[in-house]
């Protein structure tokens, strides 16, 4: 996989006007908010993601 992946929306404000910082891989900007912001994929669980099925009832 060589395509990085970009962000859709700001962690902070949740607008999408992003570009990417002169910081570096992974640095984000955020035009709306004035805040910068950094991404990182740390990789992949060994387990996946378990989730307890109750069948649909939030109640226990």
């Amino acid at each position: 996989m060589s395509e990085r992946a970009a962000p859709f929306h700001c962690p902070y404000c949740g607008d999408e006007d992003l570009r990417p910082s002169e910081e570096g891989h992974g640095a984000w900007e955020c035009g709306a908010c004035n805040r910068a912001f950094r991404l990182k994929f740390l990789g992949l669980l060994a387990r996946g993601l378990q989730r307890a099925d109750n069948g649909g009832d939030d109640r226990i």
